[in-house]
Parts: C-alpha cells; sequence; structure tokens
C-alpha cells in the first residue's frame, strides 16, 4: 500500500481552501460594485423626481416649458406599441415553436432553424432597427408609424420567445402525451388540449418579459427616425407616435439647456421603471400559480 503523508494531504487542503476564498472575494466583491452603482442609480433617479411625478405630469401633453409638460403621449405611443407588439409576438412565436417541437423532423433543416433562432436572440437591437426600416419604413412606404414600430419590435423580441416557448413545451412530460393519444385523441388535439394548457405558465412568462424588453427599446426606433418629441397623442396604430424611452433621451439631451428637464427625464424614468415592475410581477404570479408540478 503507498504511503500518503499527513502534511502534503494538508498542505493540498490549504492550497485549496485559499485559492476558494480568494475567488469568493472577488465574487463577493463584483456582486458588491454592481448593487453599489445599482443603488446609486436609483438613488439619483428617484431623488430627481420627487415632487415632479403628479396626475397632470401623467395627463399633460408634451411642452416646452417644463413646469407644464407632461408624458401622456408617450404613454399612449407605448401603450399602442404594445397593442401591435403583444399579439404577432404570441402567434407567431408559439406557433414556431409548436412547429419545431411537434412537428419538425429531427434533421438537419431543424437544427440548421434552430440555431438561427437562438443566434437571432443575442443580435443586437439596432441591426433590427436597421431591418425595420429597409423592409417596413422604406420597402413597404408605411413611414415612421405605430405599425412600422411595433412590426420591427415584433422582429426583435420574436426570437426570444420562440425559444422561451419551446422550452415550456419542451418541459412537458412525455406521459401526458402518451395518456392523450391512447385515449385516442389526434396530435392536434393533444397539442391544443394537453400540452398547450400545461406549457401556458412558461410562455407567457417568456411573452410577457420579452414585452418588458421591448418597451424599453430605443436604438430601433431611433434609426426608425420615430421623433422624440411629439405634440398630438396617437390614437391608432397608423398614427405617428413616441415612447417613454425616447422622451426619456430627449429630455436627457436637453438637460443641458434646462435644468428641469433633467427632473422630467427622472420622473419619466421611474414610470417607466414601474410598468417594468407591474409586468414582471405579473409574469411572476403567473408563473406561480398556474405551475403545475409531475
Amino acid at each position: 500500500m503507498k504511503y500518503i503523508d499527513s502534511s502534503q494531504v494538508e498542505k493540498r487542503m490549504g492550497s485549496r481552501l485559499a485559492k476558494n476564498n480568494v475567488a469568493k472575494t472577488m465574487f463577493f466583491l463584483s456582486t458588491l460594485v454592481g448593487l453599489v452603482v445599482l443603488v446609486v442609480l436609483f438613488y439619483r433617479v428617484i431623488s430627481g423626481s420627487i415632487g415632479w411625478i403628479d396626475f397632470e405630469f401623467l395627463t399633460n401633453r408634451t411642452s416646452t416649458d417644463p413646469d407644464k409638460a407632461g408624458i401622456l403621449g408617450a404613454l399612449m405611443g407605448s401603450f399602442w406599441l404594445m397593442v401591435v407588439v403583444a399579439p404577432i409576438t404570441l402567434i407567431l412565436g408559439v406557433g414556431t415553436a409548436i412547429y419545431l417541437e411537434e412537428y419538425a423532423k429531427k434533421g438537419k433543416l431543424q437544427t440548421f432553424i434552430q440555431m438561427n433562432i437562438s443566434n437571432l436572440a443575442s443580435v443586437p437591437s439596432i441591426v433590427f432597427g436597421l431591418l425595420g426600416m429597409t423592409v417596413f419604413l422604406r420597402g413597404m412606404d408605411l413611414g415612421n408609424i405605430v405599425l412600422t414600430g411595433g412590426l420591427t419590435m415584433s422582429l426583435l423580441i420574436l426570437p426570444v420567445v420562440v425559444v422561451s416557448a419551446q422550452e415550456a413545451i419542451r418541459a412537458v412530460p412525455g406521459f401526458l402525451r402518451e395518456a392523450s393519444f391512447g385515449m385516442g385523441a389526434t396530435k392536434w388535439q393533444t397539442i391544443r388540449n394537453v400540452v398547450l394548457p400545461t406549457a401556458l405558465p412558461g410562455i407567457l412568462t417568456g411573452v410577457i418579459l420579452a414585452l418588458s424588453r421591448a418597451i424599453g427599446e430605443t436604438a430601433p426606433l431611433t434609426v426608425l427616425g420615430i421623433p422624440a418629441l411629439l405634440m398630438p397623442i396617437p390614437e391608432g396604430i397608423f398614427d405617428k407616435f413616441t415612447v417613454l424611452p425616447l422622451q426619456i433621451y430627449y429630455w436627457t439631451i436637453d438637460s443641458a439647456l434646462v435644468a428641469e428637464y433633467a427632473s422630467l427625464a427622472s420622473a419619466t424614468i421611474v414610470v417607466l421603471l414601474i410598468l417594468l415592475f407591474l409586468m414582471n410581477s405579473v409574469a411572476i404570479l403567473i408563473r406561480n400559480k398556474f405551475q403545475k408540478r409531475f
């Protein structure tokens, strides 16, 4: 039997513990830096918005006078944008996920499609803005209206919705499908009555989180030439519009000339953060309420 020197074992253990402590300290410091920066940002934004958020701020139109300026136009623009984006991404995204998971034959074509969808999910948002400008703004000559922005944003978040819907469908236990087939159900009946209801919490969670990303994006809309300052309030998908992130961008730029615009930008950021928080909370509630365990 080979003799093991206890001093060498202790030395190795001490080296491993030292490395573990160094790694633990580095990860803690990295987390701490991120938290400190986040707290500072929250403090600057919230402190700058104090006294500016009220009913008039939410219901007034945009104005060159900071004391009379409001975000109603940007709020309605964001609302109409989601009216276009939500059904398109839900129908196309879930439909694509169902086809890839339930109908597509496993092979090179399916692998190629899946690889490209995964790659599109990581493409910078400004690239989708260029695509939207080429196809919808210039190719179809739609103009910088809500429909153009909604179609462009749908392209942006569609890969994310497809991937999340695929994961939700893939997580449905196989014995549920087998039980449905055993009772004489067709493939579509099984998908409609068994797979989709079971996967619905995961699908809706992915869709809502993707919509949260769309409502906070600025780069694609900037490429489309969406105005940052718009006096009229959009009343449909064929009207010109602006959104909350672009309103924040406009007021942040002009704060160099008028100091009050910085406070308006901070107040708009708080409103946008509240909307994102509510949307993410809805996603969590849906997941927790309807999630089934098998």
